[in-house]
């Protein structure tokens, strides 16, 4: 009995990426070509700043929680270990955009509130709901929504270690940073790596549910954009092209990254 050949990863030719490009290539021509498009990828231009700059800070933010998260669920207090996997269950539990309207309109004037308190015994002056910008609610908002699932993964890339290691090192007498800096995290990275990109790239097309605040990203504007001017297939092949063209690149360079990982290690 044959058994079926394995196949080979370097001979399965990307024809997605030449048929996404030939795409993308139309959709510049007519962008080039045609006033309409000009005029909708002039107005979507000003919000991919605004796009980046959500995904990018709220990204960072969740993987500093999450890992502070993650390190919480291994700690030997069980306190901080519950507490750990209480946020994360209940974060995790509850819908981004949910999530996004609880943060900017419960949660935004709740800590308005307390810092107006708090700064009544020092005598700092009282500020406003309306003076925290609704941007940063929604940063904030995907910075907690994001840090219970990235906190899962640091968890699964911490456990991959071998205990075998740590121990070594406890014999050797390292303290827990020394053992987390130079013998946890360097080989759970490599773990951890392929699903943090995935979250990334995800938090990329999540970021658009800010529209729903009135912030102008890209899909806000491409709401605005068609209102305006009725061009509705127009208007939103634009924002799915430039969606597409963030996550695809990132999709790329990410891999790129992962093979030169893999091969650094190979060679070793």
């Amino acid at each position: 009995m044959s058994t079926p050949r394995r196949r080979d990863d370097k001979a399965d030719f990307p024809y997605w990426l030449v048929a996404v490009g030939l795409i993308g290539l139309w959709l510049g021509f007519e962008v080039l070509r045609s006033e309409i498009y000009s005029q909708i990828m002039g107005t979507l231009w000003r919000g991919i700043g605004v796009t980046v700059l959500v995904t990018v800070v709220s990204f960072f933010a969740a993987a500093a929680l999450g890992l502070l998260l993650a390190l919480g669920e291994r700690s030997r207090w069980i306190v901080l270990r519950q507490s750990c996997r209480f946020y994360i269950e209940v974060v995790r539990g509850v819908p981004i955009i949910v999530l996004l309207l609880y943060v900017a309109f419960v949660l935004a004037p709740a800590l308005v509130d307390l810092r107006n308190w708090l700064g009544s015994f020092i005598g700092l002056e009282e500020i406003r709901t309306r003076n925290f910008p609704l941007l940063w609610r929604a940063v904030m908002a995907l910075m907690i929504a994001y840090s219970a699932f990235i906190a899962e993964v640091f968890r699964a890339g911490l456990q991959s270690v071998p205990e075998g290691q740590i121990e070594a090192a406890k014999a050797l007498g390292l303290g827990a940073w020394h053992r987390f800096r130079f013998i946890v995290f360097p080989q759970a990275i490599r773990t951890i790596l392929p699903p943090l990109g995935n979250d990334f790239v995800a938090l990329v097309k999540d970021s658009s549910l800010v529209s729903v605040l009135g912030v102008l990203d890209i899909t806000q504007l491409g709401k605005v954009a068609a209102a305006g001017n009725f061009r509705y297939f127009e208007t939103y092949n634009m924002v799915a092209l430039v969606y597409l063209a963030m996550t695809i690149s990132l999709s790329l360079a990410l891999r790129g990254l992962e093979k030169h990982l893999r091969k650094k290690v190979e060679t070793r």
